[in-house]
């Protein structure tokens, strides 16, 4: 027995010796897929292949289409890095916008604020070259009147799609709409009363729960920024809410006041933080939207983001994968500022790093490594003349400075206003097993390759 009792010991030493080493080096053995994704969504090992991103379509810039943009992104390739391997145009101006992949990775749903159609994308047969193989232009009437389609979030087997608008008066009372991963709508999930807009939403499985945020309706969003600046009731239509959901029964459960407009949804990612951050458009400030012992939720400002009373305008931000880093663009001044939020309820900036006379769109690589910017807010909303730069920027982030590596020029390409970005990798795809999905094989608008 006592040498049963020894071989037992040596055992347990050697498993908690594992589990201890397993803890050191399982910071550095992440992935290298885009942070602040759906939980539901498998993650590239490795660096990206590509970057695919979502162009608005502009009077006198190559051809005007919306299209889809693949960049190479892996600077062992080249002859691609930093370059357009494809560009495939959807056909027509629809205010591209955001987007995301169904939830095998397979295809890239993208949408239209303008219009409300939904244009998917094909990545498998070859990620370097999507193909577009699907147009639902349906999704008002499928919706019962949402308009807008803006975050499309990947769930099991289906996606989730936030709602800016509806189509009565094209004011900000919206929903939320599902679809299967074949296109076929399940459901619209209407916003509450009292928090009717909408705009982004994310979902932390581990308590149950999703996050919405909210900003402004068609009328808005599709009019000049000047203009809308100068109308004083069209500034009263902005969205000041966040409602905190059961997510298996999607039912709200409570509405928290956040005024001047909470734009992007972040949840903490590592699972021991139940927390999330936003921040406001119109008041320049992070929230903090932290549960509390009771197991709800409260909401509070906990940092200004330049000097509100410029209004810089912060439009998306994006966190470190380990909740070390918040990256917030603000779009007035053109600038991303970096702020450690190590402590949540104190964040401190750290880092300030001027991308261009305007800049939108950001989304950092899981490992940390790699940052991407891109330019474009929406078409009537970006600055004017030489001030209206349209690029897409990668660099390098060392957790205390951005270094420049590339930019590709989409005016100068003939491409376009970018948008949404979301990574690519040949490995990923040849790792899976897919079966055919037919209903996904009727191409309604033809596409072709740059």
């Amino acid at each position: 027995m006592s040498g049963q009792r020894s071989e037992w010991y040596r055992y347990l030493v050697a498993l908690i010796f594992l589990s201890t080493l397993c803890s050191t080096l399982a910071p550095h053995l992440v992935s290298a897929d885009e942070t602040c994704q759906s939980p539901y969504l498998p993650k590239i090992t490795g660096a990206e292949d590509y970057v695919y991103i979502w162009t608005l379509g502009a009077d006198g810039i190559g051809d005007g289409s919306d299209k889809l943009v693949t960049v190479g992104a892996n600077p062992s390739r080249a002859a691609q890095y930093g370059k357009v391997i494809s560009s495939v145009p959807v056909g027509g101006r629809h205010e591209a916008h955001h987007g995301g992949f169904t939830d095998d990775r397979r295809y890239l749903w993208l949408s239209g604020l303008d219009d409300s159609k939904i244009f998917i994308f094909d990545v498998v047969a070859n990620p370097s070259k999507p193909v577009l193989t699907k147009t639902i232009d349906t999704f008002v009437k499928d919706s019962g009147g949402v308009v807008g389609p803006h975050t499309i979030y990947p769930l099991p087997g289906r996606l989730l799609i936030t709602g800016l608008s509806n189509d009565k008066d094209h004011g900000g009372k919206t929903g939320m709409v599902e679809y299967s991963n074949e296109g076929k709508y399940i459901q619209t999930i209407w916003m509450p009363d009292g928090a009717e807009y909408g705009y982004d939403v994310r979902v932390q499985p581990h308590l149950n729960r999703m996050l919405t945020s909210s900003f402004t309706g068609w009328n808005n969003y599709m009019m000049d920024f000047g203009q809308m600046l100068a109308d004083k009731e069209a500034m009263k239509r902005f969205g000041s809410t966040m409602v905190i959901w059961d997510f298996h029964a999607r039912k709200p459960l409570q509405t928290l006041q956040v005024p001047g407009a909470p734009l992007e949804v972040r949840w903490a990612l590592q699972p021991r933080n139940h927390y999330a951050f936003t921040t406001t458009a119109l008041t320049s400030k992070i929230w903090l939207i932290n549960q509390k012992d009771d197991g709800t939720f409260d909401a509070k400002p906990v940092a200004d983001i330049g000097d509100p009373s410029k209004v810089p305008l912060p439009v998306d931000i994006s966190l470190s994968a380990d909740d070390q880093f918040l990256f917030v663009n603000t779009l007035m001044d053109g600038t991303c500022r970096v702020y450690n939020v190590a402590n949540p309820t104190k964040p401190k900036q750290i880092h300030e790093q001027k991308i261009g006379s305007q800049v939108n769109m950001v989304s950092q690589s899981w490992d940390g490594k790699r940052v991407y910017f891109t330019t474009s807010l929406l078409a009537n909303w970006d600055k004017k003349g030489e001030a209206n730069e349209q690029f897409l920027k990668a660099y390098t982030w060392d957790g205390k400075a951005l270094k420049h590596t590339f930019t590709v020029d989409f005016t100068k390409e003939g491409l376009g206003r970018p948008h949404i970005m979301h990574f690519g990798q040949d490995q990923f795809y040849k790792n899976q097993i897919y079966t055919e999905q037919p209903s996904l094989k009727n191409t309604s608008i033809a596409s072709t390759a740059h």
